[in-house]
């Protein structure tokens, strides 16, 4: 884990999405599913996001800018420099025999990574609209299914499952397939277990998700 400032490389939108991508510098990249802390500018805390690409010298986080925090970090441009700290958290196991991806809405921020490390697996992806779905194309195997139709009604139940996206969702996969691999989401301030400002109740048990998650496993 390393803080380092780092300079934008380029801001691209994919239907109201912000891909930020930034310089790599010293940091490493960590394993699908981890996550970063951005700081925004002008803003007091920073914000967590999973690590969505890497390309050569860069990391690049998918932002969906819907607050004061997500909209700075979407409007920044290239040069800007922003504090990035990481790798944080618990991602994927990526040693599983038949992987199917399945992410809803910003979800899908870390499984094109996540695709990468898995020789790009088969992956259902579930927005609430086409102008959301515009973001599949970060994902150009994967099928994609618009509400009212949800992810869970062509999930497979014979696959090991890798799913990231809100809560009723996550909720709704492990309903299906008990052992998925989830990656819950919830707002952090410090991203390494100090301020408990990400506990969540799983099966009765308080998790830190920044320290035992953010990717939980069902079972």
């Amino acid at each position: 884990m390393r803080r380092e400032r780092r300079s934008v490389v380029a801001v691209e939108w994919i239907g109201p999405y912000a891909l930020l991508r930034v310089t790599r510098g010293s940091l490493a990249r960590g394993g699908p599913g981890q996550f970063f802390m951005l700081e925004a500018p002008g803003r007091v805390l920073p914000r967590p996001m999973s690590l969505c690409l890497a390309p050569r010298g860069e990391l690049a986080f998918l932002i969906d800018p819907i607050g004061p925090g997500t909209r700075a970090l979407a409007e920044l441009e290239p040069g800007d420099e922003v504090a990035v700290l990481g790798p944080l958290g618990n991602g994927f196991r990526v040693d599983v025999r038949k992987p199917l991806l399945v992410g809803g809405g910003i979800g899908i921020a870390p499984l094109p990574y996540l695709s990468e490390a898995l020789d790009r697996p088969p992956a259902v992806l579930g927005f609430r609209s086409d102008e959301h779905a515009q973001a599949a194309a970060l994902l150009p195997h994967a099928d994609v299914v618009i509400d009212p139709v949800l992810v869970t009604d062509v999930i497979p139940t014979d696959r090991d499952v890798l799913a990231c996206g809100p809560e009723p969702m996550l909720e709704a996969v492990r309903a299906l397939v008990p052992d998925a691999q989830l990656a819950w989401e919830a707002p952090m301030a410090c991203g390494y277990g100090a301020c408990y400002g990400c506990v969540v109740e799983v099966d009765g048990n308080l998790e830190r998700l920044c320290v035992e998650g953010p990717v939980l496993c069902s079972s």
